[in-house]
């Protein structure tokens, strides 16, 4: 279901977790340096505390990248909020992200299916369905959130879809097109990475099929620069980057990026 979210002239920026060349990876200070380069666009996963406050943080524990430990949905969200990410940034709501910066459109990849029903309610709240994009590795953790929504939301393929795209995507042509339009009938596109063990994700052939079956193509995650204009040549729709300032550096090079 197409919503403002899609509106956009030319291939899609998408920061990753923000941008951060510190290590503060989701933290607000990392999604603000991707607003002040001029993304309208990040990506984030989220996660709820024990008593259902949905975070803006990839890992499952905090250990990796703040001065805390422990699993997020263990923990409450008084002893969360306390953890900081290198030491210096707290761990935001995903609440605070849609709350500051109103016109951002927000990815968000639902690492959990505890995290599902807060979710729902963090969009509902902030009437975000036109600006967020519903993306998880899990199909059924996707339909679950569409299916609790009130309104329609982009969403993008998980794994047992996107894996039935590329078999679709590999049939001859008179058959391929009804295939794929079969196997993409629930999602608005694909967020994928360049190859999975070894194997092409995205080449000319997915591409042109995703697009004849009306959906997009998103890749991640891309930060060498000459993959990015390869990327973009073979007509990918967006690309997700760690390295925000590069991909805008490219875009600006090719013409394509936006205002």
């Amino acid at each position: 279901m197409r919503t403002a979210y899609l509106d956009h002239d030319g291939p899609i920026a998408l920061a990753h977790r923000g941008f951060s060349r510190e290590g503060l990876e989701n933290s607000m200070a990392a999604f603000a340096a991707a607003v002040d380069l001029g993304l309208r666009y990040v990506e984030t996963d989220v996660h709820a505390t024990s008593d259902e406050v949905v975070v803006a943080f990839h890992d499952e524990s905090l250990d990796r990248v703040t001065d805390r430990s422990g699993a997020i949905t263990a923990l409450p969200w008084r002893e969360v909020r306390e953890a900081r990410i290198g030491g210096v940034e707290p761990v935001p709501t995903l609440e605070d992200l849609l709350g500051t910066w109103p016109q951002l459109r927000v990815n968000i990849d639902i690492k959990t299916p505890g995290a599902i029903t807060p979710t729902v309610r963090v969009i509902e709240r902030a009437r975000a369905h036109d600006r967020v994009c519903i993306a998880s590795f899990s199909d059924r953790r996707r339909r679950e959130t569409l299916a609790r929504l009130s309104r329609p939301v982009v969403t993008s393929a998980g794994r047992t879809t996107g894996a039935l795209f590329r078999m679709a995507a590999a049939l001859p042509g008179p058959v391929r097109h009804g295939a794929v339009a079969r196997a993409l009938r629930a999602v608005d596109g694909l967020q994928v990475p360049v190859q999975h063990s070894g194997i092409p994700l995205v080449t000319g052939q997915t591409v042109r099929a995703a697009h004849r079956a009306g959906a997009f193509v998103h890749v991640w995650t891309v930060n060498d620069a000459a993959e990015m204009h390869r990327l973009l040549d073979l007509g990918v729709d967006g690309l997700v980057s760690d390295r925000a300032d590069l991909l805008r550096e490219v875009l600006v090079a090719r013409g394509q990026w936006p205002g």
